[in-house]
């Protein structure tokens, strides 16, 4: 019997905790056409969670909250982030903008330093009348990033992203994630300058304790409190809740781990750039090394398989742990009688490698970096149904604002995001023919489309007057193995006239040197 078949037996009561009809029965109508009011949100936001989903097809994954609400709802086969970045990834959620169209394409650059007069996704819905709250990770909180406040009813309610609960993890000091995310103070407000004092954190832990002695488990708690108190409240929620894992460190309770052999979670296959990609399409190191564990300068092939198979165990572990406390909020909105009348989001900020490549965590345009979970359920949405639609995450806005009557988006900020409705209707339906997404490497940016059947990248260098390609065929070479872009220059051609027709992309400037506070 697969490990999987006996999560089904031995702990599906602990894991499944109550799944009804509720949310399945509200995917069938429309609120709008049965009681008059505008639907609730849910909104929920989930770092660094590539497809490594059951419901996604992962044979391995342990998911069946997540599962279930797929069944529920209509899921994006084909979603993309715009920029494979935390910050800016989730300013291309808030604002229906692309990283090329806003300039914000890293850490501290923050979003009224850019777009001033911007409305966002939380300011829309406040100004068509709903209660607008945010807890856990909405916005990228620390590197000099703020959260935006603009659009909350009431102040964002903040946990941890970076957290222990061993001390052998720590050796009872801060670490430098801790003080990069601001999860610790400095003395002078230079989260950057105090990091470089400190020494490095476990890559992860495995304690045995309860689901809420890390943040995950008690923003789940929090955001159920919140359901219990806005239920009959007499205005529709918008109610943003994030979630940190399987961001690393990857810190989650031992009975998560358990629930997997190692030995039989799959190492990558092809742990090199692809033949012909120029270098700066791939990295060294970066966030990775962060962690203790981990060996500063090593290629990511070059790591003792032990390591690779542990980080692959804890990834595992961390989407099962966030697994059950999203499971937690969904079971709150079940029994409380708000599925009825809530349309929820699934959503992760951008993919993740796990060796792929010889790659690891995000920073890239390869398929494993930019291709996201998207999940639609609610009132007005088919239930039970799959999309190949592509689509990016600045389609977020604008089709929560359609699925709610409220009005498109009229902030003065870039418009790149287009409704998916007429998809959440009818699964079949297209509205794009393709997704659009980039990434900065030094003076390099890559901007990027990607088709049904093909990826193109084109890398600018302004300073150098440099162009360089790739290009992909992901039905023949779904792993990315080899660049095309010489081999094939008429494809090259056509893909890459299609990308000129977006907007010029804003520069990559370098960010101001600002101080936390």
């Amino acid at each position: 019997m697969t490990r999987r078949r006996l999560l089904g037996s031995a702990m599906a009561g602990a894991l499944l905790s109550g799944c009804t009809g509720s949310i399945a029965r509200a995917a069938t109508g429309s609120v709008n056409a049965r009681t008059g009011k505008k639907p609730n949100i849910l909104l929920i936001l989930v770092d660094d969670l590539k497809p490594l989903i059951g419901a996604y097809g992962d044979r391995m994954a342990i998911t069946p909250n997540l599962d279930r609400l797929a069944a529920r709802g209509t899921r994006f086969d084909a979603a993309y982030a715009n920029e494979a970045v935390c910050a800016p990834s989730r300013i291309n959620l808030m604002t229906g903008s692309r990283s090329t169209s806003t300039g914000i394409y890293d850490f501290g650059m923050n979003l009224r330093d850019y777009l001033p007069d911007a409305v966002t996704m939380p300011q829309h819905f406040l100004a068509s009348g709903y209660r607008t709250e945010s807890m856990g990770k909405v916005y990228h909180i620390g590197h000099g990033t703020k959260d935006d406040k603009a659009g909350w009813s009431v102040p964002h309610h903040k946990d941890k992203l970076i957290e222990y609960v061993e001390t052998a993890s720590t050796g009872g000091l801060p670490t430098q994630e801790e003080a990069l995310f601001e999860e610790v103070p400095s003395d002078d407000g230079d989260p950057f300058a105090y990091a470089r004092t400190l020494a490095k954190g476990a890559a992860w832990e495995k304690p045995d304790v309860a689901d809420d002695a890390y943040a995950d488990g008690r923003t789940a708690d929090y955001a159920i409190g919140r359901l219990r108190a806005l239920k009959g409240g007499g205005q529709p929620f918008f109610l943003a809740v994030g979630f940190a894992r399987p961001h690393l460190p990857f810190s989650v309770p031992r009975r998560y781990w358990d629930m997997y052999d190692p030995a039989r979670l799959p190492l990558a296959s092809f742990e090199q750039l692809p033949e012909g990609a120029p270098r700066y399409a791939g990295k060294v190191g970066g966030e990775i090394e962060a962690y203790r564990e981990v060996p500063a300068g090593v290629a990511g092939k070059d790591f003792p398989d032990e390591l690779k198979r542990t980080l692959i165990h804890g990834y595992y572990a961390s989407v099962t742990y966030v697994d059950r406390q999203i499971g937690k909020v969904l079971d709150e909105l079940d029994r409380s009688g708000l599925a009825q009348d809530t349309v929820v989001v699934l959503w992760g900020d951008h993919g993740f490698h796990l060796g792929d490549h010889g790659l690891w965590t995000k920073h890239t345009n390869f398929e494993q970096a930019t291709r996201i979970p998207l999940i639609f359920a609610g009132p007005g949405i088919a239930a039970g149904k799959v999309t190949g639609q592509l689509t990016e995450t600045v389609d977020i806005f604008p089709t929560l604002a359609a699925l709610a009557g409220t009005g498109a988006p009229s902030g003065p900020q870039p418009k790149d995001g287009m409704s998916m409705m007429p998809v959440l209707t009818d699964p079949a339906r297209r509205v794009r023919d393709h997704a659009y997404h980039c990434y900065p490497r030094g003076e390099w940016l890559g901007e990027a489309i990607r088709t049904d059947r093909y990826r193109l990248v084109r890398w600018n260098n302004e300073r150098l007057g440099e162009r360089s390609f790739e290009l992909y065929d992901l039905v023949t070479d779904p792993q990315e193995t080899r660049n095309l872009a010489d081999a094939e220059p008429a494809l090259r051609d056509r893909l890459a006239a299609i990308l000129a027709t977006h907007p010029a992309a804003k520069p990559v400037k370098p960010k101001k040197p600002r101080k936390a506070g």
